[in-house]
């Protein structure tokens, strides 16, 4: 290698290649910094860590524009209407409540337009159990496997326990067992969206968190099935949350590789 303000060849001052210092294994060039050995370490910037194993902050249990974009807007039109539900003339929000409802004549009719409406709506205000559930678990998740699939999770929830119990209702009174009138019961909310979201997140978490969140909330659901209120919607939860924690397999895989787009993303600076 030629050394700077020389035209070829060694000064006669400077050393023979064999008498060079080597450090590491590695010999030093005569005037040139010394090099790095292949044990030394790069300095370079802290690199952030993946985000399952950042450390936990109060504030991203809660849904941000940024952070959480569908739970956020979902959260916003929930509070628009739970608004409209408290403070609405009464006959206005019953018409809107029984036009949004799942039962079995809207979903003959206009099946896409009350599944999506029926979940519009919470039943019990922004502050009942449910709201409260919806906020925790649906951050929690999109920020796990992405809007979309949150999405989609609480969809399939809310669509599949919906059919499930809403079709037996129609086979029910075609055969006569059912009077007529239950055709038309209202059904509406985002408790089975939200009970598959919490099955499917008991599939994210550690197994000492996990566990535990699917055992009190299942038995949560099985002690409103036994009071035997009102069997059909709770029979409805119990599926939902079935059918979040059949999912496992698919959050999980969408989990992974969020995390490895996330260290593919990562940059280096030195």
């Amino acid at each position: 290698m030629e050394r700077a303000g020389t035209k070829g060849g060694a000064t006669p001052d400077a050393p023979a290649p064999s008498d060079m210092p080597v450090a590491d294994g590695v010999r030093l060039l005569d005037g040139m910094p010394r090099q790095r050995g292949p044990a030394e370490t790069v300095s370079a910037r802290p690199v952030a860590a993946p985000a399952g194993r950042r450390g936990l902050r109060p504030w991203h249990l809660l849904p941000t524009p940024t952070g959480t974009p569908f739970t956020f807007t979902f959260a916003a039109v929930l509070l628009v209407t739970a608004f409209v539900a408290e403070h609405a003339d009464p006959a206005l929000v019953h018409a809107l409540h029984q036009g949004s409802s799942t039962d079995v004549a809207h979903l003959l009719r206009t099946p896409v337009f009350v599944l999506v409406t029926s979940a519009l709506w919470v039943v019990g205000g922004v502050t009942s159990a449910y709201a409260v559930v919806f906020l925790l678990v649906l951050t929690a998740l999109e920020r796990r496997i992405g809007g979309l699939r949150a999405a989609g999770v609480f969809a399939l929830g809310h669509v599949l326990a919906t059919l499930a119990t809403e079709v037996p209702v129609g086979i029910g009174v075609l055969v006569g067992w059912l009077p007529e009138s239950s055709l038309h019961r209202l059904d509406y909310g985002i408790s089975f969206g939200v009970a598959a979201s919490v099955g499917a997140l008991a599939g994210l978490l550690r197994p000492w968190l996990g566990w535990p969140v699917l055992v009190v909330f299942g038995g949560t659901l099985v002690q409103d099935l036994v009071a035997y209120t009102d069997p059909m919607t709770n029979w409805g939860h119990v599926m939902a949350l079935a059918i979040g924690v059949a999912t496992w397999p698919w959050v999980r895989r969408w989990r992974a590789g969020r995390s490895a787009d996330f260290g593919k993303s990562r940059k280096v600076t030195v």
